[in-house]
């Protein structure tokens, strides 16, 4: 585990953007496909319909319709970028990084650019990792982009997973503001591994065999969803209170919640526990279901663009996933440029 008030953070979110699919998968379209219905999902998951990228879009397609979304919203460039990650378990390919492409299409002349893989604590680990890059002095301008196809690894014959997932992007730019040393907007982080936890939620690559435990070969998404579940609603309430503890407010204090949206039951354990009410809780589970990284984008963009979070108020974000990995990260929200 590791904690961390970020007092010394001298940098901000300053943009965003986001993209989804324009193809609409329905609980009746998945109907017709296994052996499942809308009254079946929908007590246990939330989830309505979810969004599928085409056979010839990729992840580094929907990385790069969400940079243009977040352009031609604010007045900004990503022309000087000086690092650019990308967070995602779907890559277009094992090498090049799907960043290379992202940087290639935008021509960022001057930039490190690399794949982070953190599954769908993913975007909180970039912007942890943003924040102190652009603190420390090392960068000045970060593009995080949380995206993922999990479409083209999704088993469409398990009826446990296939309800499950959909494909978006988000992206969002992290910059120096030096004004941040009398007002941080990064107030504090948790992050944790359990790597024992592997075993629940995977898809293989090379190795067959994890922690001594014969995996499933397959080239589709494996899930224990009754683990997963299990790691979330134990976890997620502890590292929230881990936060809040090191900034030094109540649960109460904080204005919106943005968990990782994976299942609608699961978000509504960790509020019953946290004391935060579902009401303070931004998610995207009903109309996208689960985009792993790029849930939080995703809610984060549709509390800004629905005038819900303001100038001040106390946000905190909570990613968690294969791994098992975790991150949590709380902000004071800036107006962005």
């Amino acid at each position: 585990m590791t904690n961390a008030a970020t007092s010394a953070s001298r940098s901000r979110i300053t943009a965003i953007g986001t993209y989804v699919p324009e193809r609409k998968l329905t609980n009746d379209d998945l109907a017709k496909m296994v052996d499942t219905s809308d009254e079946w999902i929908v007590p246990r998951t939330g989830i309505r319909e979810r969004r599928i990228s085409e056979d010839e879009e990729y992840t580094s397609h929907l990385c790069i319709k969400a940079v243009q979304n977040l352009l031609d919203r604010y007045n900004t460039t990503v022309g000087d970028v000086d690092l650019l990650l990308v967070c995602t378990s779907t890559p277009d390919f094992t090498f090049p990084g799907t960043a290379c492409l992202v940087q290639a299409h935008f021509g960022i002349t001057q930039t490190t650019s690399m794949d982070l893989s953190a599954a769908c604590a993913g975007f909180v680990y970039g912007l942890h990792l943003a924040d102190g890059m652009v603190s420390s002095g090392l960068h000045r301008k970060v593009l995080i982009i949380g995206a993922e196809t999990l479409s083209k690894i999704t088993d469409y014959t398990d009826r446990t997973t296939c309800i499950l997932f959909g494909d978006g992007a988000g992206a969002v730019l992290v910059e120096r503001d030096d004004s941040a040393a009398q007002q941080p907007s990064f107030l504090a982080y948790t992050g944790g591994t359990d790597g024992s936890g592997g075993v629940h939620l995977y898809k293989t690559f090379t190795a067959s065999s994890l922690n001594g435990i014969r995996l499933h070969d397959s080239e589709k998404l494996v899930q224990n969803g009754r683990e997963v579940y299990k790691f979330a609603v134990q976890t997620v309430p502890k590292g929230v209170a881990e936060l809040t503890e090191m900034a030094g407010i109540e649960a109460s204090d904080v204005d919106w919640f943005i968990p990782h949206s994976a299942n609608l039951r699961i978000i509504e354990s960790v509020c019953e526990k946290t004391g935060i009410p579902l009401e303070r809780t931004l998610h995207t589970i009903e109309r996208y279901g689960n985009t792993s990284a790029a849930t939080i984008p995703l809610a984060l963009d549709q509390g800004i663009r629905e005038g819900r979070i303001k100038e001040g108020d106390t946000v905190l974000l909570f990613g968690f996933g294969s791994g098992f990995v975790y991150g949590g990260l709380l902000l004071n929200w800036r107006t962005l440029a």
